[in-house]
């Protein structure tokens, strides 16, 4: 899987460009603030359907307009995709594939795969659980459609439920129950994919770390819910997570707020046996998260068929040399895309392809 070209118009500080992308390495050089992760950003946009920047897409259109475009043509193995996003200020966005509008946004899912290494993700680690869930839930997305459109449906439920508990003194537990009974099912769907995402993405990413540290470390990644779960099968799950809602609605009505689900949940990362979040170096830390990110793309690989495309954006600078020549190695595998304020001299790759940005403008 790669892109193969990019047209941008009115979208944050590009007016109008178009460029053609090498199927390998692809090199963005400029100084801070002229686009560079603007031009990541937009593939991203085109493959998972939001900013990993901005919540709000008016945010994504150049001030002095009421309207951006972004066109990411890439080449898969079953054909080309041709993703269209068409942004407006007082309107919805729409979204095409190959000139078909969708319905829903889920429906992109799986279209275009990318896995974005951002120097913020250096620090996932030791981030709050928030991130560590985003992060599960962004790729997640990109291997199983159906997991995105769960989400969407489990924070329409919360949002009632926890709505229906702000009333407090004016419901009664018993009010609760059909909000109860869905959460249930449809968070454990949610709970059970993430619990199989984990599991496939700690074996992976157990191997990578040994070779990154020469075999002087084990890394270890668990699931962690905010209820006991005993068994794997999605009833056992429904059946705990809807005996936890039932035994926490007092408490819930208190707070006003649902203190159990799997928007509670996180993932514990570990190596050598104890917490790398609490006791490990940033050197660990920084190494645990590569660890993660390029075990994303081989878990890609395994469950679509195609690799993935490697968006890294100005992180090889945080990167000590051996980390860094150990993801130079996975380039080979991967389109890369590459930002950064200085010719990193990467690769003697005959067909990578050298861009610089100055001010929303891109030359060769």
């Amino acid at each position: 899987m790669y892109v193969k070209s990019v047209n941008l118009i009115n979208f944050r500080n590009y007016e109008n460009i178009k460029i053609d992308l090498s199927p390998k390495l692809n090199l963005f050089l400029g100084n801070n603030a002229q686009g560079k992760t603007n031009l990541l950003e937009s593939i991203y946009i085109a493959a998972i359907g939001k900013s990993y920047r901005v919540t709000k897409d008016r945010d994504l259109i150049n001030f002095k307009k009421e309207k951006a475009y972004i066109g990411v043509e890439a080449e898969t193995s079953r054909g080309t995709r041709f993703v269209e996003f068409k942004f407006q200020r007082d309107a919805k966005k729409i979204v095409r594939i190959n000139k078909l509008e969708l319905n829903r946004l889920s429906e992109l899912s799986g279209n275009i795969n990318v896995v974005i290494f951002a120097p913020e993700d250096l620090n996932l680690v030791k981030s709050g659980p928030s991130e560590r869930r985003a992060f599960l839930d962004t790729e997640i997305s990109q291997i199983r459609p159906r997991y995105r459109y769960n989400l969407a449906k489990y924070s329409k439920i919360i949002f009632q439920r926890n709505k229906l508990l702000k009333s407090r003194g004016r419901i009664n537990a018993d009010q609760l129950e059909p909000w109860d009974i869905q959460l249930a099912d449809v968070g454990s769907d949610i709970i059970l994919d993430r619990m199989g995402f984990i599991e496939k993405l700690s074996c992976i990413s157990r191997d990578i770390h040994k070779k990154i540290t020469d075999g002087k470390e084990s890394l270890d990644i668990e699931y962690r819910s905010s209820f006991p779960i005993d068994k794997s099968s999605k009833q056992e799950i429904e059946k705990s997570y809807y005996g936890c809602l039932c035994s926490s609605r007092a408490k819930d009505m208190e707070k006003g707020n649902t203190e159990y689900g799997p928007h509670k949940d996180d993932i514990d990362i570990e190596l050598n046996g104890v917490s790398c979040r609490t006791f490990g170096s940033q050197g660990q830390q920084r190494t645990s998260a590569l660890s993660l990110k390029l075990a994303e793309v081989e878990l890609i690989k395994e469950e679509v068929g195609d690799y993935p495309i490697l968006l890294l954006d100005d992180v090889l600078s945080e990167l000590d040399s051996d980390r860094r020549k150990y993801l130079i190695s996975t380039f080979e595998k991967v389109q890369t895309i590459i930002t950064s304020t200085d010719d990193v001299n990467l690769l003697d790759n005959e067909s990578k392809r050298i861009f610089r940005i100055e001010d929303g403008s891109i030359f060769r």
